[in-house]
């Protein structure tokens, strides 16, 4: 291809200010094997610069959901469900959207199957890809915050961007030599706390755990009042602290919703430790306060998250509290003081929680 040719298919305007560095860029691309019609195809999508990256993440010649089946041993309608499962939806069987290495995957399927049955996989399925989607967005999200917002606002052009933007997708490519790394070490904890989380319990899917609910009171109203691009140094500021705080008692977040972090522990004393330090953390910040609720008993495990009406009471007990206050049941209470940690409780009253017949005796936890 020539400047000529480049121009003829609309990717190129010599008389644009830009032209020295679009030629560049498109010539880079050419090097890289970015095919015409994907040029122009990325061009119309205003994503010419990330073209090369694209390509390199998913390599290969495609291959229809028909094709996969038949390779695989699998019917389409199990290629097609496995996909909505994943999280990421084909609906034509004859959309050209599977690589090699979906193969290998999707063949995996019919002999889990036979181990775990159909839909218990398909759940499991579904967990895996909707926390891989997540892990996916926030690849993107620190390549678009720390790597292409700086190069735009250098004005470093294009082919600065591509390049970038290729760098940071071979750079994704050990992401999974390093998740199964840390995916058998989280495995080893997983097993042992819900070893020890199973001694009480009276089913297989439940264990017997301290389940907490801390918030930031005036999270809402400030970042009303901020710009959306600057809530992502207070989010950080929040989410950094609290997954680290978790993990270093022993716990694990189970999920961040905004300003708010639910966790999980096996022991009462770690629980409360956890709810207790997030607390100080966070009440040295002036613009919010926090508060925190938690309950300790017999709680459903599914999918990587925790039912039943134990969790529905940290939950309601965590709205109730002031700001910078932490309310506990009499159950968690008891069990933190026949543990080594350092804890105090004062009687807080009985409350009526929606949803419940009977008020409970809370506690407001504190140091000593």
């Amino acid at each position: 291809m020539d400047a000529a040719e480049y121009a003829a298919s609309g990717l190129y305007d010599p008389d644009a200010p830009d032209a020295v560095e679009r030629l560049a860029l498109l010539e880079w691309l050419a090097e890289q094997g970015v095919p015409i019609d994907q040029m122009v195809d990325a061009h119309r999508r205003n994503h010419l610069t990330g073209i090369a990256g694209d390509l390199a993440l998913r390599p290969g010649e495609r291959m229809t959901a028909r094709d996969l089946a038949e390779r695989a041993g699998l019917t389409v309608d199990d290629v097609l469900r496995l996909t909505l499962a994943i999280g990421r939806p084909v609906t034509d069987p004859d959309q050209r959207a599977f690589t090699t290495g979906d193969l290998e995957v999707f063949g995996l399927f019919k002999a889990a199957v036979e181990i775990f049955g159909e839909e218990p996989l398909l759940h499991f399925v579904r967990v895996v890809g909707s926390s891989l989607g997540r892990i996916a967005d926030a690849a993107v999200s620190i390549f678009l915050a720390d790597v292409e917002t700086p190069l735009t606002q250098a004005d470093a052009g294009e082919l600065a961007l591509a390049k970038a933007n290729l760098e940071a997708i071979e750079v994704a490519k050990l992401l999974p030599g390093l998740m199964d790394v840390v995916f058998r070490a989280h495995m080893e904890s997983a097993i042992e706390r819900n070893r020890t989380a199973r001694t009480e319990s009276s089913s297989l899917v439940t264990v017997y755990m301290a389940v907490g609910f801390v918030d930031l009171v005036g999270f809402t109203p400030l970042s009303q009042s901020m710009p959306v691009a600057d809530l992502r140094t207070v989010v950080d500021e929040f989410e950094g602290p609290a997954l680290d705080t978790v993990a270093s008692f022993g716990g694990r977040v189970v999920k961040l919703i905004g300003d708010e972090v639910m966790f999980v522990a096996v022991d009462a004393g770690s629980a409360a430790e956890i709810a207790l330090t997030l607390v100080e953390r966070f009440g040295r910040e002036a613009t919010v306060t926090p508060r925190g609720g938690l309950a300790m008993g017999e709680i459903l495990t599914r999918g990587g998250d925790y039912y039943g009406p134990v969790v529905n009471v940290a939950s309601r007990i965590a709205d109730l509290a002031v700001p910078n206050e932490i309310l506990v049941t009499d159950e968690l209470r008891d069990r933190a003081q026949k543990t080594e940690a350092a804890l105090a409780f004062d009687p807080a009253g009985r409350r009526l929680l929606k949803g419940f017949d009977d008020p409970l005796d809370l506690f407001a936890l504190r140091r000593p």
